[in-house]
């Protein structure tokens, strides 16, 4: 007569499938103190999540960081490019103006 075991065994594809459907956060605090004094705080916090649940739950900073995404890269550098344009002619028209009070003054010196 034998005796049959009824186990559900998980790979580590199925765990790791279901940590990145549902995310897991893990947080902790590291705290160094002498006598009652804290001097060092140090706060951990990681997120173990699928990209799509990180979208889901607000977290898509990657997609703004130049770093890690040449959308992000382009957008930055058309906007600094933009406000670069922006400053030039902002600085060419004090310059103008200040030629023009130049010549004014000098008008009215002799």
């Amino acid at each position: 007569m034998a005796i049959e075991h009824n186990m559900q065994s998980s790979t580590i594809v199925d765990v790791l499938e279901k940590i990145l459907d549902k995310g897991v956060v893990i947080a902790g605090d590291i705290t160094v103190g002498i006598a009652d004094v804290e001097l060092l705080t140090i706060k951990i916090r990681l997120i173990v999540a699928s990209v799509d649940k990180a979208k889901e739950i607000g977290m898509d900073w990657w997609e703004n960081d130049p770093y890690l995404s040449s959308k992000a890269s382009d957008s930055n550098t058309k906007a600094l490019e933009e406000e670069n344009k922006k400053l030039h002619q902002r600085l060419e028209a004090l310059e103008k103006s200040m030629s023009n009070n130049r010549l004014n003054s000098t008008e009215f010196n002799y």
